[in-house]
């Protein structure tokens, strides 16, 4: 039996108090207004509920405390962003300090990637992969709508109105809740795939190589479903082999000659020497030997306490 690790425990338990409002508590919600669900939800909506959905993530895992690190991902990140049709978000980005392996997209432009996801990545087209994969779940308002329909269509329906109509209190506070809850259950598979297949094509107008992306489902793919570090991830998303398959045929399709453009490996490999070689992997992908993590005496010594970048 496996031992679960501390990061991963903390990140189960914060997400289990934050999803705690019960599906008989949304049968108490007044619907009156739920014809009112397809009333488009305003971008000022949208951003403000992002910001109390990621407050009650980063109440489950902070941010690691390395600004460098996190100024790293946030410029990679806001590139990749300005090649879709939504750049004016206010898009933040930030790696979780946690051992979980995992990546989260929050309406309204905010972006998180844990240390364990971090950790299985050999190089910057991984991380632009899936930083576009989760970039194009907020581009395509993928957990809004995943919020409008199914359990959640009668509480979704009446607060997100509520929301854009500029009201809030206690029904903010159900639809923060709502929305948190999406995230230990999961989105739709088929906007998993359709976030695989945007993602590849925005990492590649970003000049990276598009099969980056694949690379990650492959190392997913290869890990132990049976793996603490990955048990959250596994029961949210699609089949990592069927992800890697379909995405590896629309690359090889449609992206085959983007692939020559660059991964920035060598730069990856001094950011994560530099900033991540005092962390170790929790799951370790098959392709992945002994000898392939970072040299223990490059250590970073330049970890400091800084506020939540969140906070803004």
């Amino acid at each position: 039996m496996n031992k679960k690790s501390p990061g991963v425990l903390a990140m189960a338990a914060a997400l289990a108090v934050s999803v705690g409002w019960s599906v008989a508590g949304r049968a108490q919600f007044d619907i009156g207004r739920l014809i009112k669900a397809v009333t488009p939800v305003s971008q000022k909506a949208e951003i403000k509920m992002g910001k109390g959905i990621a407050a009650n993530l980063l109440g489950a895992a902070s941010p690691v405390a390395d600004q460098a690190l996190q100024g790293y991902v946030n410029k990679i990140g806001k590139w990749l962003a300005l090649q879709t049709e939504k750049p004016d978000l206010p898009w933040r980005f930030a790696i979780l300090d946690t051992d979980s392996v995992n990546a989260f997209a929050v309406p309204g432009g905010y972006v998180f990637v844990t240390r364990g996801m971090l950790l299985l990545m050999r190089d910057e087209s991984e991380l632009a992969g899936t930083l576009a994969h989760e970039i194009s779940h907020v581009v395509e308002r993928h957990a809004l709508k995943t919020m409008r329909k199914g359990n959640w269509a009668g509480v979704a329906g009446d607060a997100l109105n509520a929301v854009a109509e500029g009201e809030g209190g206690q029904e903010f506070d159900k639809l923060i809740n709502v929305g948190t809850e999406i995230y230990s259950r999961g989105l739709d598979k088929k906007d998993e795939f359709a976030a695989d297949v945007r993602g590849a094509v925005i990492a590649a107008r970003g000049g990276y190589d598009p099969y980056g992306l694949v690379a990650m489902l492959q190392s997913f793919a290869s890990i132990n479903p049976q793996d603490d570090a990955v048990a959250l991830m596994f029961k949210t998303h699609p089949d990592p082999e069927e992800r890697m398959d379909r995405l590896l045929t629309y690359v090889d399709e449609n992206l085959q000659k983007y692939g020559a453009q660059p991964n920035n490996a060598e730069r990856f490999a001094q950011v994560m020497r530099t900033h991540v070689a005092q962390y170790k992997p929790v799951a370790r992908a098959a392709r992945r030997t002994e000898g392939d993590g970072t040299p223990d005496d490059e250590k970073s010594e330049a970890i400091k306490t800084i506020a939540p970048i969140f906070s803004q």
